[in-house]
């Protein structure tokens, strides 16, 4: 199936880490800079209170 015509997000790869307050910043510089690449990150915390980073191909 084209990417381009569903939209939809394709996982490429999860991280779980420590929290800390400036990764947002992180992800927002890096989703700004690789927009043109078709790679875009997501950023939540898990029920355990570590963060979750998530890379996927747009």
């Amino acid at each position: 199936m084209d990417q381009s015509s569903s939209g939809k997000l394709e996982i490429i790869a999860s991280k779980k880490f420590n929290s800390y307050s400036d990764m947002y910043k992180i992800v927002d510089f890096l989703n700004k800079n690789l927009k043109d690449k078709k790679i875009m990150l997501g950023l939540s915390k898990t029920e355990e209170g570590d963060m979750l980073i998530s890379i996927y191909e747009t």
